[in-house]
This record gives structure tokens, sequence and C-alpha cells, in this order.
């Protein structure tokens, strides 16, 4: 097979003909785009979101770090990655995820890789997450002081198996930690 033969997303760019920020909310806004697809006029709403990075953690006995927290739009305390926003100006990727596992979880760690990146709800919102394996793991310095729904984080290490299990029987739902685990799994087999 050769390279152009590949399964690959193809990058489009048709003209944006007009574009409004419809709601500018705390965290992230909403954009109307009218977009001349095919010849027609195409209006789309959707979520501008900052990106986000996710870190599957892994111990020393082969273990992944998941945490347990309250999503208040799903309202169910889910068991998920440490990950956060891309919502500091001027930091990398890898930074945001290094801060991440510090703030939620206390935790820092020696390597670290990209695992896989993916678009979490491309039919309504722009968000690209980047999740990273991190391995080495030991604990901060000092622990961080947790408000709102990280006040609570449950964290628990668990077999990376048993996360999917859970997934493919229906127990697990975030599409990161889901996505994730079934990458690392692969990876890990190839």
């Amino acid at each position: 097979m050769t390279d152009s033969e590949l399964l690959r997303d193809e990058p489009a760019d048709p003209t944006v003909t007009s574009s409004d920020t419809v709601f500018e909310g705390a965290v992230w806004n909403v954009v109307r785009d009218v977009v001349d697809y095919n010849g027609s006029p195409m209006t789309r709403e959707y979520v501008a979101h900052t990106g986000a990075v996710a870190v599957l953690a892994v111990d020393e006995h082969d273990r992944v770090l998941v945490i347990k927290q309250y999503r208040h739009p799903i309202r169910t305390r889910d068991w998920e990655l440490p990950a956060g926003l891309l919502d500091a100006e001027g930091e990398s990727k890898l930074d945001a995820a290094k801060r991440e596992l510090a703030e939620e979880a206390d935790l820092e760690a020696t390597d670290w890789d990209e695992l896989v990146s993916f678009h979490t709800t491309p039919g309504g919102n722009d968000e690209m997450v980047t999740v990273y394996r991190a391995t080495g793991v030991t604990a901060t310095a000092a622990a961080f002081d947790r408000t709102d729904e990280e006040a609570d984080i449950e964290k628990r290490w668990v077999a990376l198996d048993e996360i999917v299990d859970g997934v493919l029987a229906g127990r697990l739902h975030n599409s990161i930690l889901s996505i994730a685990a079934l990458a690392a799994t692969v990876a890990a087999r190839r």
C-alpha cells in the first residue's frame, strides 16, 4: 500500500462567509459560521475549544492511574485520566500534561511520550485532546489544594486490562479514558 492509499483524515478549507460568537462563556465560546460548502451556504454552530491534554500515568507495577471526579453535564462521578485544558498562554501541550498530573494527582514523571490525539466531538466542537503516557512516576514534593469538582477526586491504580474490560462491558464511558486505554493496549501488542 502506498502512502497516498493509507486511510487518513483530509483537511478541508471551505470559504467561511460569516462567523459570529453567539455565546461567550466562562471557559469556552459558541461560534456560528456560515460556510460555502459545495456551492451552497451551510450554517454550523460549535463550541470553540482551547484543546486539552490527558495523562496515562503508569507505575512500576504497570498499573494505570485513574481518577474519579464529578462532571456536571452528565451528572456523574466518572473514572477518567488526569486531564485539563490548554488554557495557559505559551504553555506547550507536554508542559500542560505535566501540570495536570501534578495538580490532579500530586504526581510527576521522568519519561513522557505522546500516545494518541483525537477530536472529541467533531460535529459539535473543535476540541483536540492529546494523551501522553507518563512513566517513572513519583509523588510531588507538595500536595495541591483542590476546589470545586477537584476537591473530592478519588485516585486508584488499576491494571490496563481492567479499564479495557470496563469500557467494553459498558461500565466506563469517559471518551478520553476509553481511547487512551484501547490505544495503549494496541501499542503494547505491536
